[in-house]
């Protein structure tokens, strides 16, 4: 434990959110977006679906924990939208019992505090031709359509609406871009850069939106230690300093 506290925002999933410090991911992203301001946390498990979520959901959220998350951004869906296997191994979840998960999850994460807010990721698209590619010898055919992921999407979506919990439908935020198929994946399914921008743009549109209080944008936090110092960088001038506390001139891509 370090001080000062921040508020945490928790990103809780399978793939899309272990790999999402990688390759320009959308959790490092909100990770510098939001520097001084709160601090992202990673639970993501490659390969999980929401069965697997809930088996850990008490250890990851304890209830009884002394600082509960101001925010929760969960993903499962694309690990349980997989065609089921012959031999009834793997990820696959049928869709009415990847519903009830979900449902289970977000009750949890409403029990954590009256100040935890939830968004909900939806499944994203995949690019099909690009899987059939891939061809591993030591894995079993990856049956994974957007039709399956369209499916389990728009359920995440609907479960959204009856519960009152913000949602981000990846499947439909991604296919915006003429070229997504190329431009947002690394394999096919996993997110590129540019797929993680979407996510970020699609996540931020969220939180300023909300009628949250507090709110939970990041031009609305406070920046920890942003007071004026005679140690800040010294101005043109030579007589009075620079405060750097809020800069974001040096970032790729300026975020609303």
């Amino acid at each position: 434990m370090v001080g000062p506290t921040r508020p945490q925002f928790v990103l809780f999933g399978s793939s899309i959110v272990q790999l999402s410090f990688s390759h320009g991911g959308w959790g490092a992203i909100l990770s510098d977006i939001y520097a001084r301001k709160a601090d992202i946390l990673l639970r993501g498990y490659f390969g999980w679906n929401s069965r697997r979520a809930l088996q850990v959901l008490d250890q990851v959220f304890p209830k009884d924990a002394a600082i509960q998350p101001s925010l929760v951004i969960a993903y499962f869906g694309g690990n349980d939208s997989m065609g089921p296997h012959p031999s009834g191994l793997g990820p696959h979840v049928p869709l009415p019992e990847y519903i009830e998960s979900m449902r289970k999850i977000v009750i949890h994460l409403q029990s954590l505090s009256e100040e935890t807010r939830i968004i909900l990721l939806s499944c994203p698209p995949v690019n099909e031709e690009k899987i059939r590619g891939n061809i591993s010898q030591f894995l079993s055919e990856l049956v994974r359509t957007n039709e399956l992921c369209q499916g389990y999407s728009d359920a995440c979506v609907k479960l959204g609406q009856e519960m009152g919990v913000k949602v981000v439908d990846l499947f439909t935020a991604l296919q915006k871009r003429d070229d997504w198929m190329d431009a947002c994946f690394t394999d096919g399914i996993h997110l590129s850069a540019e797929g993680s921008k979407i996510v970020v743009e699609e996540i931020l549109k969220v939180i300023k939106e909300a009628d949250w209080e507090p709110c939970l944008h990041w031009k609305s936090m406070p920046t920890e230690f942003a007071e004026d110092s005679p140690f800040d960088l010294v101005a043109a001038d030579g007589k009075t300093t620079l405060n750097p506390s809020e800069w974001t001139f040096y970032r790729e891509h300026h975020w609303d």
